[in-house]
C-alpha cells in the first residue's frame, strides 16, 4: 500500500485534498515557477485546517537551486519560523554550481529544522548525476527522509530507469524515493507496475482539467489511490 502526497496552494485545497483521501500535503506558493515558500499566514491556516501531515516548501526564488550563504541563513530562519507556528515537515534542495550536493547549505537548514520531516525536492533532477547525488544524500546522514524526483527528466515516465537505480539506494537504507512530475490517472497504473514506489507525489494530475487554477477532483484522487493501494 503506497501513500499519496498532493500539492496544495491554500486552505481550500488542503481541506479538499484531505477529504479526497490524500495521505500528506505539500504546501507551496507560486506553483507555476516550481513552487516557493508560502506566506506564514497561509501556512498557519493550512496547518489548522487539516490533520494529515503537511510538508512546507522552503525555496526563496525560482532562478536556480544555488544559494548564497546569506540566502541559506534566510531559509534556515524560515524553517525555524515554520516550526514555531506548528510545522512538522519541510521540502528543500540545494546544489553547487557544479550540479553537486551543497552539503553546507543542507547542513545549516537541516539543523534549523530541529527534527522536522525533510524532503529533498526536484533540485536533484537538475544535478550532474541524480543517482550519485542520491547516494551522497544517503552518506551525508543528514536526516533526509525522502527524495522527490522524476529521475532527472521532465516527467516520471521519461525517468523510469534512473528512478529504478535511485530506488536501489533506498533499498540499501537510503532516503525513500518519491516519484513526482507528470503523474496522471492515465499513466499511474503503468508507472506503479514498474516502480512499486512507497509514495507518489501529484499536483495538476488530480485537478479538474489538469490545471492549478481549478479545484482538486476527488474522483481523480480516488483513482490514484485505487491503483497505488493495490
Amino acid at each position: 500500500m503506497s501513500k499519496l502526497e498532493i500539492i496544495v496552494l491554500n486552505e481550500e485545497d488542503a481541506r479538499a485534498a484531505e477529504a479526497s483521501g490524500a495521505d500528506r500535503l505539500e504546501l507551496v506558493s507560486a506553483i507555476h515557477t516550481g513552487g516557493l515558500t508560502p506566506g506564514y499566514h497561509v501556512i498557519e491556516k493550512v496547518l489548522k485546517a487539516v490533520s494529515i501531515p503537511v510538508q512546507i516548501m522552503i525555496r526563496l526564488h525560482s532562478s536556480s537551486f544555488r544559494y548564497s550563504m546569506d540566502e541559506v541563513k534566510v531559509m534556515a530562519d524560515q524553517v525555524r519560523t515554520v516550526k514555531e507556528i506548528g510545522g512538522e515537515g519541510i521540502v528543500l534542495g540545494a546544489l553547487t554550481h557544479e550540479g553537486k550536493l551543497d552539503v553546507n547549505a543542507l547542513k545549516e537548514i537541516v539543523q534549523a529544522a530541529d527534527g522536522q520531516s525533510i524532503t529533498f525536492h526536484r533540485a536533484i533532477d537538475e544535478a550532474l548525476d541524480p543517482v550519485v547525488l542520491c547516494k551522497e544524500i544517503h552518506r551525508s546522514e543528514l536526516a533526509v527522509e525522502r527524495i522527490l524526483t522524476s529521475g532527472g527528466r521532465s516527467t516520471v515516465s521519461e525517468g523510469l530507469e534512473t528512478l529504478k537505480s535511485m530506488m536501489e539506494v533506498e533499498k540499501a537504507g537510503g532516503p525513500l524515493i518519491m516519484p513526482g512530475s507528470g503523474l496522471t490517472v492515465d499513466n499511474i497504473e503503468e508507472i506503479h507496475s514498474e516502480l512499486h514506489a512507497k509514495e507518489y507525489h501529484v499536483g495538476s494530475g488530480v485537478r479538474h482539467q489538469g490545471r492549478y487554477d481549478m479545484a482538486i477532483d476527488p474522483e481523480k484522487v480516488a483513482a490514484f489511490k485505487k491503483v497505488i493501494m493495490s
